[in-house]
């Protein structure tokens, strides 16, 4: 087994440690709703991706049931 013939000073190993400390995500708005999501993946809330739906959320189709039960009883 190799050893250093050296030893790393406290400089050298913190700038050798500067590239490991954690970075901000990167986050787009959705076309479709208008929120903050990961680039190049599906928009969690509305299922839409590239501009077309791609999965159907369930919260979305029960909202969607909600407004037309509403809207039956009030006629």
């Amino acid at each position: 087994m190799s050893v250093p013939k050296k030893k790393k000073t406290k400089s050298a190993v913190r700038k050798k440690r500067s590239h490991l400390a954690l970075k901000k995500r990167k986050l787009i708005t959705c076309k479709h709703c208008q929120k903050k999501i990961l680039p190049h993946h599906v928009c969690p809330f509305c299922g839409y991706y590239k501009g077309k739906e791609v999965i159907e959320i369930k919260l979305k189709k029960d909202k969607e049931k909600k407004k037309k039960e509403k809207d039956k009883k009030k006629k």
